[in-house]
């Protein structure tokens, strides 16, 4: 089935991020003539002494090639940084004027963007907005009944937005949140929303005793309430699941492409498409670490392993990534991101151009087209930095590239932002969607703590002025297993950046990466000795070692210490 990324107006509702408090609304049936404009101002995260906004304005008025948004705070409020709009203040007042790319604001057209700031004493929401001098959220006197001559709404699965995380709540796991609660200082964190990995057939129907998929669902429904809500789901069963790391090896071999599509993609297709959840917003992340293996870690690569070889050769990766897209973008409400690595495995040039094109093939496989795919996600489960701030790959250092640092590795990327934009560039220019969106899981890669650098390093030599300002400390960037050191990253927000449909945390924090030591288990997890503190490494982390902590459990089992070391570690830190 075949849709592009349709933007449809939703209510509207100025609230605050940390406490849900909400200040005033306006309801998208109140008819576009009543009220000329509307913003919703959202704090996400808020330290105390500093948050972060976003910020989303509709124009209800006649249609407009360029904007300017105005507020004037009560408090101290001082806006630091911007991204999606040009934002400046003067005393109180702050003016936001579009960016080149978002001028143009249709009738009934929004355009959102977000904000750094500090204060001091109180942060609250301001009072009053105007739109090109027009205040919004206000009505202006018209009729506020539809007109009797206009369309109802449909309503329901038909209403496909742009992007399913504006304007909605995200699913907070009960499971997960309980683990997180239940952990000293964990109730900080444990209400935010994280992916529901479908990790086996069973995982359908609940494992040992768990919630299903339809517990979830009819969970979300009723957090869901009269609002709008995302759910988070990790499509992660891939016949030969992970040829190149073992601890996280599946149930499934890799000729059982037939299980796949009959017993785990069709049943869960079916559970989807219940009309029941019709008024879900359903994001699924699709088969995470698979289709990159097939560039990376095949015959004449260095990092080649048998296992990857097979699943080249069989096609059964890119057979069911693309039966997956094809089944689940039979669902109207059902948006599906396809995992598209990390910088720190395609950043290369050898790597970057030909994982685009197998993506392209994957979603052209199995009856899939390009249409059943509504963007890409980034560092799922991963550590790389959302944005290295006290370097730029355009750096040098006396007349050394930044390029050339041994860190960098003559990569084209040194984090997951400029990486996640330049791969929806890529994808867009060989046939995806103009309107493409891509996901960065941040739920590991905050890096905070007293290992954090204030700012750049000294300029002595390249290694040393790289390494020394670089956020993120692990030894090697090959490393992604438990690793020490980390923290959160971002909180989850909808719209943070350019091309960006969100900050998630699809990994949920605090579920292991893989055992330190072989465990017999009976879900097909292996032992990857990339997760034993003790190990030398290999040559997918320059022979360095692997960086993990030690006494983990296998995969996706809670790690009480890894969660103790994420919260420690967050940035922003948590209060």
């Amino acid at each position: 089935m075949t849709r592009s990324r349709t933007a449809m107006l939703a209510a509207l509702t100025l609230v605050a991020g940390a406490t849900g408090t909400a200040f005033a609304a306006q309801s998208a049936n109140a008819g576009a003539a009543a009220v000329p404009c509307a913003v919703d101002y959202k704090v996400q995260n808020d330290w105390g002494s500093g948050f972060t906004a976003a910020v989303t304005v509709t124009n209800n008025g006649a249609a407009t090639s360029s904007w300017s948004l105005g507020w004037t705070y009560a408090g101290s409020q001082k806006v630091t940084n911007s991204w999606n709009a040009k934002v400046s203040q003067s005393g109180a007042a702050v003016t936001v004027a579009n960016e080149s790319y978002n001028g143009t604001l249709s009738t009934g057209g929004s355009a959102s963007f977000g904000f750094q700031g500090t204060y001091s004493g109180s942060n609250a929401i301001p009072a009053t907005f105007t739109l090109n001098g027009v205040t919004c959220n206000v009505d202006d006197g018209g009729s506020t009944d539809p007109d009797p001559t206009d369309p109802p709404d449909p309503g329901g699965p038909s209403d496909r937005v742009n992007n399913p995380y504006d304007g909605a709540k995200v699913y907070v796991n009960p499971e997960w949140s309980e683990k997180a609660a239940a952990e000293p200082g964990g109730d900080r964190i444990a209400g935010q929303p994280t992916g529901v990995w479908l990790d086996r057939i069973a995982a359908i129907e609940g494992v040992n005793g768990g919630m299903g998929l339809r517990d979830h669902l009819d969970e979300a429904l009723t957090q869901k309430g009269s609002g709008e809500l995302a759910i988070q789901l990790v499509i992660y069963n891939l016949p030969g699941r992970d040829c190149a790391a073992l601890a996280s090896n599946g149930e499934l071999g890799p000729t059982e492409i037939g299980r796949y599509k009959t017993e785990y993609i069709d049943p869960i297709a079916a559970i989807l498409a219940d009309p029941k959840y019709a008024g879900l917003r359903i994001v699924t992340t699709v088969e995470i670490d698979s289709l990159p293996n097939l560039v990376t870690n095949v015959s004449g690569r260095p990092t080649a392993t048998a296992n990857c070889d097979i699943m080249k050769t069989n096609g059964n990766y890119q057979k069911g990534v693309g039966y997956a897209l094809n089944k689940l973008g039979d669902v109207d409400n059902v948006y599906n991101y396809v995992d598209a690595g990390h910088h720190g495995w395609l950043g290369w040039d050898s790597n970057f151009g030909p994982s685009a094109d197998m993506f392209k093939t994957a979603a052209t496989t199995e009856g899939a087209t390009v249409g059943d795919v509504h963007g890409f996600i980034v560092n799922t489960a991963n550590y790389s930095a959302l944005k290295e701030e006290n370097f730029k790959i355009t750096d040098s250092v006396n007349g050394t590239p930044v390029r050339q640092s041994d860190w960098v590795d003559w990569n084209q990327y040194t984090d997951e932002l400029s990486y996640a934009q330049a791969m929806r560039d890529k994808l867009v220019s060989i046939g995806f969607d103009q309107n493409l969106g891509m996901l960065i899981d941040t739920s590991r890669n905050g890096w905070g703590g007293t290992a954090r650098p204030a700012g750049p390093g000294p300029q002595s030599s390249v290694n040393a002025y790289v390494d020394g300002g670089r956020y993120d400390r692990r030894i090697h960037l090959g490393n992604w297993c438990n690793q020490s050191g980390a923290g959160l990253g971002e909180r989850p927000q909808a719209s943070p950046a350019a091309g960006i449909d969100a900050y998630v945390w699809m990994k949920p924090p605090g579920e292991s990466d893989g055992a330190s030591k072989e465990i017999p288990n009976p879900e097909g997890k292996g032992f990857d000795r990339m997760c034993d503190p003790t190990y030398e490494g290999n040559a997918r982390n320059g022979n360095n070692p692997p960086g993990a902590l030690p006494d983990a459990p296998i995969s996706g089992h809670w790690f009480s210490a890894q969660f103790q070391e994420l919260m420690k570690n967050a940035y922003p830190p948590l209060p």
